[in-house]
């Protein structure tokens, strides 16, 4: 149980360090508007596997690439989260580029609720009566936000299927943060490279053009793509989904408060209801977990002999 509880206590702080960095992305392609979107993406992608080996060799974490090699299964889900993280990751410098930091926000905050039923339905993970309430307050967030653009959100709803379905894949693989990331930027960086030569010889790369400085940003889209994604992979292999899952308003909250303060996107009276609900769903998640922790002390202290793992750890994703 102790082993649990530690656990629980690191993916917490890692899925909380993940999301922040995930928050703040906007202000760093921002720098980066003097090149396309897919520039930007080619060389998030490119400059990830250099960080990934960096760290790997820092660490010394190599014995997992053998079996993974030679496990067909595992490959294909690994194929399958660098296309879907791939896409995600586009969609979302397109819409920093195209001053649709709101929109984006708004599927972030949808998405949660795609990874809970994910954790739920597929996973058979269970919630208590006060998580069940601040989904439902969450839901109605997102009810009354896409109410406020007047269509279907096709970006936000895209952005969030795509970012819950890697989830979930990623929970499949069970590579941790580092050998994750690691994997997916190896699927990756043929793709990027050839996309960014041929760039080049038709003279529309910026890399080269705009300044020393500008190329360095774009080096470091590497280490600022690997930091929250090793994060989150080791969130993920932690906790269970629907924590992970409900964790995820941290993000969308704080690229909703850079598009309003920062960016000075438009900002009507349905987006503050729908935001304050938000906040509000995270208050009761907030309380909930606060007792419950309480209430496992008082347990451990009483009776530490009887004290048992929470339901929720022993689900399959636990």
């Amino acid at each position: 149980m102790a082993g649990t509880g530690a656990a629980n206590r690191s993916g917490l702080a890692l899925g909380f360090a993940a999301f922040g960095l995930w928050g703040l992305l906007p202000l760093y392609w921002r720098l980066l508007e003097d090149s396309g979107a897919f520039e930007v993406l080619a060389h998030r992608m490119v400059w990830s596997l250099p960080t990934a080996l960096l760290l790997l060799l820092l660490v010394r974490s190599w014995s997992w690439i053998g079996p993974l090699l030679r496990d067909p299964k595992r490959l294909a889900l690994l194929l399958l989260s660098a296309s879907l993280i791939t896409f995600n990751w586009g969609l979302f410098i397109w819409c920093v580029a195209e001053d649709r930091v709101l929109e984006a926000s708004l599927g972030y905050f949808i998405n949660p609720l795609f990874t809970i039923a994910m954790g739920v339905l597929l996973l058979r993970e269970r919630l208590r009566t006060a998580q069940w309430a601040a989904v439902g307050i969450g839901a109605l967030a997102v009810v009354v936000m896409s109410v406020a653009y007047g269509q279907v959100p096709w970006l936000s709803l895209s952005l969030s299927v795509s970012f819950a379905t890697y989830g979930l894949v990623k929970k499949r693989t069970g590579l941790d943060g580092l050998e994750g990331f690691s994997a997916d930027s190896a699927i990756q960086f043929v793709p990027a490279l050839g996309f960014l030569v041929v760039l080049a010889g038709r003279g529309e790369g910026s890399f080269t053009v705009e300044g020393p400085g500008y190329a360095l940003l774009l080096v470091g889209s590497g280490l600022a793509t690997a930091l929250p994604l090793i994060f989150f992979g080791a969130a993920t292999v932690r906790l269970p989904l629907s924590t992970v899952g409900l964790m995820q308003y941290i993000a969308p909250s704080t690229m909703f408060l850079l598009g309003l303060l920062v960016f000075g996107e438009e900002m009507p009276p349905e987006r503050w209801i729908g935001f304050g609900l938000v906040w509000l769903a995270l208050t009761v998640l907030t309380w909930d977990a606060l007792r419950r922790a309480r209430t496992r002390r008082r347990t451990v202290a009483h009776n530490p002999v009887t004290a048992t793992v929470p339901k929720e750890a022993t689900s399959p994703a636990g």
